[in-house]
């Protein structure tokens, strides 16, 4: 009696052991997600229920238009070319949409399947989006191409790619090399009007740039997004744009342009210190100072394109080169003076060695004849002479000290040091020592003041 039990239990033990837990292994064993995913694909993108061909239905199963969510990650900006005037982004453009028609149930599911992932876009309705300022432009395609779309249960489609793009960016260069510039990324509806298809910004930050973005000469200063509809003859398209506002960096334009001018002009002015019979080295001196001028404002303006407006950096360098040239017009004239000088002191010489011979032939004359009135009769002849200069004099105080008569302290000091100088050629390198430093700076005050304070306001 006591055997019988133990022999049943023995062999419930070994009926489960053999034929419930297999069957169980074999039921886990059977679930194949992969195969339900391929299952839904099927279903819901078979030619009988779904035709890419047709746009999806308005918000709640409505006839309105399809609403297409939009964001962007800028990756990295290349280039920005002034000459161009274009910029070339690296960029992943998403697009969300609700396609009621790509329903699927996942409650027998326990949550495995969150979203069906295709990596193949023509399956599915898509936008007819482009980008309107567009030059250029390609899709990666190493390894894999890098594009995906996701199929959500409730409809829901997100379309996620990563381009390299070529945009059109017109640029205003009155304040260059101290302006900001503001590039354009349009997006547009090509066929699908307003009525069938909208875009719209997506909630939270549909814009967002790379934390590590670096530029060799902008800084990004602000990202704004903004809605561009267009109305054509054909009807109102959809249209979002994104504005870059770029910010140039000035220092790199101090160093390679600024400085190498001021010290080029400061260069030329080396000439007012040297002799004016020093030909030769005044004269080379002027002329390759000019020279290097010109072929820095020669480099500036080829890597610029020709517009029809001055720019900040052509005042700048049509100045620097103006003062370049006046000092080598300094030195012409201070030659010309040189030799105008050294015609009246050899004109000087000849009067007072005729004066000299003069003067030794009336006192002859005067020995010969002892009689007093041809004395008397040249005595007023000189006294008339020395009136004349007295007075000749006396007019140039008067014009030097004004007309009251009153002596200014300043114009009487400037007076006596300018005459300190018997040359005329060295007065006139005396004056522009003074005058060339004095005037340039002052344009650099009137220059910085004027462009800075546009630049501040724009």
């Amino acid at each position: 009696m006591i055997a019988q039990p133990s022999w049943l239990l023995w062999c419930s033990l070994c009926y489960f052991l053999i034929c419930v837990i297999p069957q169980h292994k074999g039921a886990e064993r059977k679930t194949n997600f992969r195969e339900i995913e391929k299952q839904i694909l099927d279903q819901i993108l078979g030619s009988k229920t779904y035709d890419r061909r047709i746009r999806p239905s308005g918000m709640n199963g409505t006839d309105g238009p399809a609403i297409i969510h939009i964001n962007l990650l800028f990756r990295s900006i290349a280039t920005i070319s002034d000459v161009k005037m274009e910029y070339s982004v690296q960029l992943t453009f998403r697009e969300e949409w609700l396609d009621e028609r790509l329903k699927y149930d996942t409650k027998n599911l326990n949550g495995k399947i969150k979203y069906l992932t295709l990596v193949d876009s023509s399956k599915v309705w898509m936008p007819d989006l482009f980008f309107s300022n567009e030059k250029e432009g390609h899709f990666h395609n190493i390894i894999m191409p890098n594009l995906y779309v996701r199929i959500f249960p409730d409809g829901g489609v997100l379309y996620s790619i990563r381009l390299s793009l070529t945009l059109a960016c017109p640029m205003n260069l009155k304040l260059y090399p101290l302006d900001r510039q503001k590039c354009m990324l349009s997006m547009v509806s090509y066929g699908w009007t307003t009525d069938d298809l909208v875009f719209l910004w997506r909630d939270g930050d549909p814009v967002q740039v790379n934390k590590n973005l670096q530029l060799p000469r902008f800084t990004l200063e602000k990202v704004s997004t903004d809605y561009c509809n267009s109305k054509t003859n054909t009807g109102e398209y959809a249209c979002l744009k994104v504005d870059l506002i770029f910010k140039r960096e000035f220092s790199y334009y101090l160093i390679q342009i600024y400085i190498p001018c001021c010290m080029l002009v400061i260069v030329s002015w080396v000439s007012f210190w040297l002799d004016a019979n020093a030909v030769p080295a005044r004269v080379s001196l002027g002329v390759t100072t000019l020279l290097t001028m010109a072929t820095q404002t020669t480099g500036i303006n080829n890597s610029l394109p020709p517009v029809s407006y001055t720019k900040a950096i052509d005042v700048w360098t049509g100045v620097c080169l103006t003062f370049v040239f006046g000092a080598l017009l300094e030195f012409a004239l201070v030659n010309y003076a040189s030799r105008s000088d050294a015609h009246r002191e050899k004109l000087k010489k000849q009067r007072r060695q005729w004066e000299m011979e003069h003067a030794a032939a009336l006192e002859a004359q005067q020995a010969e004849h002892l009689d007093e009135v041809t004395g008397f009769a040249l005595k007023p002849l000189v006294r008339h002479s020395k009136d004349r200069e007295r007075a000749r004099r006396y007019e140039y105080e008067l014009h030097i000290n004004g007309l009251d008569g009153k002596r200014h302290p300043a114009a009487e000091c400037c007076k006596n040091w300018i005459s300190s100088f018997q040359m005329r050629s060295k007065r006139i390198d005396v004056i522009s020592r003074f005058i060339f430093p004095l005037v340039f700076a002052m344009f650099n005050l009137i220059y910085w003041t004027t462009y800075l304070f546009k630049e501040n306001e724009n």
